[in-house]
């Protein structure tokens, strides 16, 4: 499960990689190369959720690889056409594909996790995985055969479907042929949204940064292709380990207590990143990833444990709505970006994980069903005592 969900996710880091190359190649300005970002976000924001209440009613594993070559081939097929509109569209079919996957593959990572936050913690180190990797499949398929080598980059859709599709037989008939699983406790809607608030302005800086770090990073080092490159891999590479770090401190502090630390974190290395010129500006990256990704495998286990009824619908929430919201604020900071600096543009990030953390001050731990160990809390965080 954790390899092809990397397959997968490749495909939503592989968009925010593309964007220079539409940039130089085809010349869109900032507010057309972020609308790229926000087809893929679209579809993938509006559909998830839906695809996750059919998992919390019917199982449907046959879905893992045919959206893993969904998501493969939209994303293929992005660099054949210079037409701006077919770019859109393809793109857009890849984040149906993601769509797709996200909330059927949470649910049965967490029926063969049995409420393991380490488990999880891998299921999700796979997905930034491939994010992480994203930039580097880009960047040697793009910067060597340019745009219309693009049809290169099915290669990881291929092995993803291999890959879910093997996964699902391991599992065997448990998790890939129940529906929904039978409900223990109750939904907890206020802690949940709450949450998912958070998470959403977690994912405006994660989108947002995603999109234009890279150019970013190429005006304030000086630089050129390889140092916009290595930024937007170290954005991504931090965060895959940063979600196995995760899990670990959740099972020793608490998950709540984690996640308001990594808030925290956020804010000051968002500002360094931002504010602080020349080649610090990897440091800050390096930790403003791993204030956004030490907790995302937290986000998916506490959102499933504050709706055990609807484990499917909370995936597909905290995994595609909120996290696609970033999407849809992407053309804004692009056309802000135009009409004043990109530096201008990346400064309200600051702000946005500053309010993730007052959201998530009303928020508990919860009882975690089926946890394969009591989480202990946090003797220092006030909202524990």
């Amino acid at each position: 499960m954790s390899l092809g969900h990397a397959c997968v996710d490749v495909y939503q880091g592989a968009v925010a990689a593309l964007v220079p190359y539409f940039v130089a190649e085809r010349a869109y300005s900032y507010a057309a190369a972020s609308g790229v970002v926000l087809a893929a976000s679209l579809l993938s924001s509006l559909l998830q959720p839906l695809f996750g209440v059919l998992t919390d009613r019917w199982a449907m594993p046959w879905l893992l690889p045919l959206s893993a070559l969904t998501a493969g081939t939209g994303v293929a097929l992005s660099g054949v056409s210079g037409s701006y509109t077919l770019t859109l569209v393809v793109v857009a079919v890849s984040g149906v594909g993601v769509a797709a996957y996200h909330p059927e593959a949470a649910r049965v990572a967490r029926a063969v996790a049995h409420g393991r936050h380490t488990a999880m913690g891998w299921f999700s180190f796979g997905g930034n995985a491939g994010f992480a990797l994203a930039p580097l499949l880009v960047f040697t398929v793009v910067a060597t055969g340019g745009l219309r080598a693009s049809p290169l980059l099915v290669v990881p859709a291929l092995a993803g479907a291999a890959l879910c599709a093997a996964a699902v037989r391991a599992a065997g008939p448990g998790p890939g042929s129940a529906g929904a699983s039978a409900a223990v406790g109750e939904d907890d809607w206020r802690s949940f949204l709450r949450l998912s608030g958070a998470v959403a302005c977690r994912s405006v800086v994660f989108v947002g940064l995603s999109a234009f770090v890279s150019l970013y990073a190429r005006e304030r080092t000086g630089g050129g292709e390889g140092a916009g490159t290595a930024a937007l891999f170290l954005l991504y590479a931090g965060g895959a380990l940063g979600t196995l770090a995760g899990g670990r401190l959740a099972e020793r502090y608490g998950r709540v207590a984690v996640v308001r630390r990594s808030y925290t974190l956020t804010v000051l290395a968002v500002a360094g990143l931002v504010l602080v010129p020349g080649p610090p500006v990897y440091l800050f990256v390096a930790l403003t990833s791993a204030g956004l990704y030490v907790p995302f495998s937290l986000h998916i286990t506490l959102g499933q444990d504050f709706l055990p009824r609807r484990v499917g619908t909370a995936s597909g929430v905290t995994l595609g709505l909120t996290v696609s919201v970033g999407g849809l604020v992407a053309p804004a900071l692009g056309a802000l970006a135009d009409a004043t600096s990109l530096r201008s543009a990346l400064l309200p990030l600051i702000a946005l994980p500053a309010l993730g953390r007052l959201l998530l001050c009303g928020v508990r731990e919860p009882a975690a069903a089926g946890a394969a160990a009591a989480v202990r809390t946090d003797p220092l965080d006030p909202a524990a005592r």
